[in-house]
């Protein structure tokens, strides 16, 4: 026989975790596959649990809850392990009001402060749970002086006395239902990256999405890169901004100029966009139509002046279509409309960003992943790009409701198109 005198049993195991905490788990927590990876979290992260009591939903509208037993070794683990699956909507059962502290000093948080996710959050003031409003990831927590109201705030942004959050403490999220029909909203949902699958089914349900939002559920945001114009998609998208399908723009430098270059001189990177050859001093367009543009004072003024006639940034002014230009350290130029402070621009996104219900990020992925982050998780989000790792950086960063669609810019525009008028 052999010898187990060296090897731990249960009960050993048990009397070495010796702090605990109640959670409870509510919600479609079954079919979406939170109850399960919250309990592989506890374990990896080296603490144990044990199911007290559990009550499972019967039909796929009904929620279902779950009350855990979590046991650690020691403090810091059991707050390491709490902190963790309280973003997948883990709430100690014991309620605590959330802990406040002054920010000490401008432009930082106080340490300990509690850091956002891109889902509903509420948080607990003298007895009382209270909505977060401008929910998005990566940010703090701040309640105003009476106590009624707090709203997140990125880093850069806080001011010296004003109340953070700190810890998990008094806090609670409400992760979207993925599993929920009604919550997910496009039946394509089940899979991230879409490149194996009929790209005309997907791209009509983009189409009824956009439809649904524009006759009042909310706001279209599209993120553009230059790869728009570039591979000749142009008039599409600038139908689609004709059409009412564009209610803001954010873009950089590149699509603006290059779009305005094709206004200009009918290249885009001095690439003749009629019959696909080089144009002689081509390599020169681009920066010619930036100094043009910079000379009238913006791009608003060049269109005014009957200088820019046609195009993406044209039809943005003609049809009052807010854009954000946000620069790069890369921008030749720039445009005059480029706002180069990187935090700036930031700052005008969160502003504009309020009432976006879908977004459609077409070939970017820089600019993308940046408006990503921006945006809360209730946010239909749809990436069109030929690569399928921007996508998933997408998800890794946090944006995990983005669909994507692997295609090129300019049949996924013209069929895009097809689609809205089929139905218009």
């Amino acid at each position: 026989m052999g010898d187990n005198t060296d090897k731990p049993s249960d009960l050993q195991k048990q009397s070495s975790l010796s702090v605990s905490e109640e959670i409870e788990l509510q919600g479609h927590i079954i079919d979406s596959l939170l109850l399960p990876k919250i309990l592989d979290e506890i374990t990896v992260l080296g603490g144990d649990f044990s199911i007290d009591e559990i009550s499972i939903g019967h039909s796929r509208s009904d929620s279902s809850r779950a009350q855990i037993k979590v046991t650690a070794p020691d403090e810091k683990t059991l707050q390491t392990i709490l902190t963790q699956i309280a973003q997948h909507g883990a709430v100690p059962l014991e309620q605590h009001d959330c802990l406040l502290a002054q920010a000490d000093m401008g432009g930082a948080f106080p340490e300990g402060f509690y850091c956002t996710t891109n889902q509903k959050t509420e948080i607990r003031v003298d007895g009382n749970w209270i909505p977060v409003s401008l929910q998005e990831m990566d940010c703090g927590i701040v309640v105003s002086k009476d106590h009624k109201s707090a709203h997140c705030l990125p880093m850069a942004d806080v001011q010296e006395g004003e109340l953070v959050v700190l810890g998990t403490r008094g806090t609670r999220v409400f992760p979207i239902d993925r599993g929920a029909p009604e919550v997910a909203g496009f039946s394509f949902m089940n899979s991230t990256v879409s490149s194996e699958k009929p790209k005309g089914v997907t791209v009509r349900e983009i189409a009824a999405e956009m439809r649904r939002a524009k006759q009042g559920a909310g706001k279209i945001l599209v993120v553009a890169g230059p790869a728009v114009v570039h591979t000749g998609s142009r008039a599409y998208f600038s139908e689609l901004i004709r059409e009412g399908y564009v209610n803001l723009l954010f873009a950089g430098n590149a699509l603006a100029t290059h779009d305005i270059e094709e206004s200009f001189y009918g290249t885009s990177l001095g690439i003749s966009m009629e019959h696909g050859g080089s144009s002689e001093e081509g390599h020169e367009h681009h920066l010619r139509s930036i100094n043009r543009i910079r000379r009238l004072g913006s791009i608003q003024n060049a269109v005014e002046q009957g200088v820019l006639t046609s195009g993406i940034m044209y039809e943005c002014v003609k049809n009052r279509v807010p854009f954000l230009l946000a620069g790069s350290i890369r921008d030749d130029g720039p445009l005059p409309d480029i706002i180069t402070d990187t935090v700036d621009a930031q700052r005008k996104m969160r502003e504009m960003v309020e009432g976006v219900s879908f977004c459609l990020m077409i070939a970017t992925t820089l600019h993308s992943i940046a408006v990503g982050n921006l945006l809360p998780a209730s946010v239909r989000v749809v990436c069109v790009d030929i690569n399928p790792a921007t996508v998933t950086k997408l998800a890794d960063r946090g944006t995990f409701q983005t669909v994507g669609l692997v295609t090129d810019v300019e049949p996924f525009l013209r069929v895009l198109l097809d689609e809205i008028n089929k139905s218009s």
